[in-house]
């Protein structure tokens, strides 16, 4: 990989004037169909577009993505020479939507904390980062959620995790945690892809041991070998890992076994009325003696009741997070009192 590596998006802006080319065998791929227009013409063994407006663009691209070439790659150039190789969707999805655009190139976002504390003790443990973004308008959810069509979840990602560590080294203390979430799908290449963020943690002075990164609950994980690969990446950097929601598919002690978290987070489904129903609490109790097995701690997210941190704290989880204990804020708290 190049250090302009296409997956993590290029920040080329979209121009009102420019070109669009493809190879010859994907215009006669595409020969037959509608949006090969007469405007097209060939050169140095390129078939060129040449659109005079971006609403020119766009309408090209709705014309291709009728005859489903989502996935065809093709070089955008502007006329100061700058070029993109990037998907047919990608383009579109990046032309009619430049605010979001702007906001992944730009960076315009920051990070709350939300603590997660020693249910034993009361002490803060530690911090998860959640991504928001400055403009109050777009959720974090929506941002992904576009990022992952247009091809920049990747530059997002990384992104999001360089200002989770600034947000580390500017307010949570040493020896204190800080969670950071990763998609597995961005990092393709794990000693090449994580190696920004290394950079980071060694710019801002953050101790790799004060450090959990977490595979996010909304990512479904299909490659136990990739994610393997990423963990001891972290780890060997000396860096802390945790899987999160348990419940969904990483109770059992194999996968444990394999990966080797450090942390366990489990899925608030399971936690929400854990003192009132008998089927959660037998789960709850399997997920503790599993964890016990494989030496792994354990952390409840979604705690919003009194009832549900005895439970909780009485039968031996050692972590809990949720509004019971405080909500995500751009600044952390100052101690924690359980009634």
């Amino acid at each position: 990989m190049s250090n302009t590596c296409h997956y993590c998006g290029i920040q080329m802006a979209i121009p009102e004037q420019g070109q669009v080319t493809m190879h010859p065998k994907q215009y006669e791929k595409m020969a037959g169909s509608r949006f090969v227009k007469p405007e097209f013409h060939q050169k140095h063994n390129r078939y060129y577009f040449s659109f005079q407006s971006t609403n020119n663009l766009i309408t090209l691209l709705e014309e291709w993505l009728k005859e489903d070439v989502h996935n065809e790659w093709m070089e955008l150039l502007d006329n100061h020479n700058n070029q993109m190789l990037i998907t047919v969707q990608h383009l579109y999805e990046r032309a009619t939507q430049p605010a979001l655009t702007s906001i992944i190139y730009n960076g315009e976002f920051t990070s709350h904390i939300q603590p997660i504390i020693d249910l034993k003790t009361q002490g803060i443990f530690g911090y998860e980062a959640l991504l928001r973004t400055t403009n109050s308008s777009t959720s974090p959810g929506d941002l992904f959620a576009f990022a992952q069509r247009a091809g920049l979840h990747s530059m997002l990602d990384q992104k999001a995790r360089e200002e989770a560590v600034k947000s580390k080294a500017k307010h949570i203390p040493k020896g204190q945690k800080c969670f950071i979430n990763f998609l597995p799908s961005t990092i393709y290449v794990p000693e090449y892809c994580l190696r920004h963020t290394f950079n980071i943690v060694k710019r801002y002075d953050v101790a790799p041991s004060d450090l959990v990164f977490e595979v996010v609950e909304t990512e479904k994980i299909t490659n136990m070998d990739h994610l393997k690969n990423i963990f001891e990446t972290y780890q060997a950097s000396g860096m802390n890992v945790a899987l999160d929601d348990v419940g969904s598919g990483y109770s059992t002690i194999e996968v444990l076994n394999l990966l080797k978290p450090h942390i366990v987070k489990i899925d608030r489904e399971y936690i929400r009325d854990c003192h009132l129903e008998k089927e959660k609490q037998d789960f709850l109790l399997r997920v503790i003696n599993t964890a016990y097995e494989q030496g792994v701690e354990l952390l409840a997210e979604g705690i919003e009741t009194i009832e549900e941190y005895n439970w909780l704290q009485n039968n031996g989880i050692q972590y809990g997070q949720g509004y019971y204990i405080g909500k995500p804020s751009p600044y952390p708290i100052h101690s924690f009192s359980h009634a």
